[in-house]
């Protein structure tokens, strides 16, 4: 069987930190596993890919050691398929709010009798029975809205998901606050953490989208164990300021400046 590098990563790291990427790159990826990120996420949501362009990422990270996973609008299952066909770790399915939603994104990942996924054999490496290309599979639900949050523990026990994955600004936003305030407001940080225990009493993975390592510290001291540290254009915009501000003689910035999420 191919074996998911995530699933891997999950059982044997306390915290496996990711990389994000929203428009179509050749090297991005490959920094951030020679970095040492656990995994990279690419964006089908809000980023300027495609799932053919996710396809030849994918392709291009076959012998590249860093897990994959691909953040999807919906549970629809036609690009849900194509992006598992293509050999891609994991699914994040946005905006999940309900627990039928959630049960949505666990079918296009399951074929027939249990799931409505279609069989497409694109990457011959992934082999060709079913079981095992299902088993490799993992899935997380979005909960970024205060019907997300209502409903956390119902989402959170539908059978098949393998985590949680928290979006902070649109929680924020949904909640009557700005983006910023999902990590100042104390209502907004207590949704988090109900989201968190709400995955855990569940045993699921819990995720988060922090968009800064100052971030994705404290969610890691929250408990959290899938969190994207920073976008492909966060880490080159703070390793330019860097090289510009050693070559001009100044102190470096020690601020982060996070990333939508």
């Amino acid at each position: 069987m191919n074996r998911s590098r995530l699933q891997d990563a999950l059982a044997s790291n306390a915290h496996v930190w990711g990389g994000w990427v929203v428009a179509p790159t050749m090297i991005g990826p490959e920094e951030f596993a020679a970095a040492g990120y656990h995994y990279v996420g690419f964006d089908l949501q809000h980023g300027y890919l495609d799932d053919a362009d996710v396809a030849v990422l994918l392709r291009r990270l076959e012998h590249v050691p860093i897990a994959t996973a691909v953040r999807l609008p919906s549970a629809d299952p036609a690009p849900i398929g194509r992006v598992l066909d293509a050999g891609a770790d994991a699914v994040i399915i946005a905006m999940v709010e309900s627990a039928e939603q959630a049960a949505a994104a666990v079918a296009a990942t399951r074929y027939a009798p249990g799931g409505v996924r279609s069989f497409g054999p694109l990457r011959a490496g992934l082999g060709q029975d079913t079981a095992e290309l299902e088993a490799r599979v993992s899935v997380f639900a979005m909960i970024e809205t205060a019907p997300g949050l209502d409903a956390a523990e119902q989402i959170c026990a539908v059978p098949g998901l393998t985590g949680i994955y928290v979006g902070p600004a649109d929680l924020a936003i949904s909640m009557g606050y700005q983006p910023v305030d999902a990590w100042t407001h104390p209502e907004v940080r207590a949704a988090m953490v109900k989201i968190h225990a709400a995955a855990h009493a569940a045993g699921l993975v819990a995720g988060i989208h922090a968009g800064a390592g100052k971030l994705g510290k404290a969610m890691a001291e929250l408990g959290f164990q899938m969190i994207t540290l920073a976008s492909e254009s966060q880490a080159l915009r703070r390793g330019a300021a860097e090289h510009l501000d050693e070559a001009a003689g100044q102190a470096v910035p020690a601020t982060e400046r996070g990333g939508y999420n």
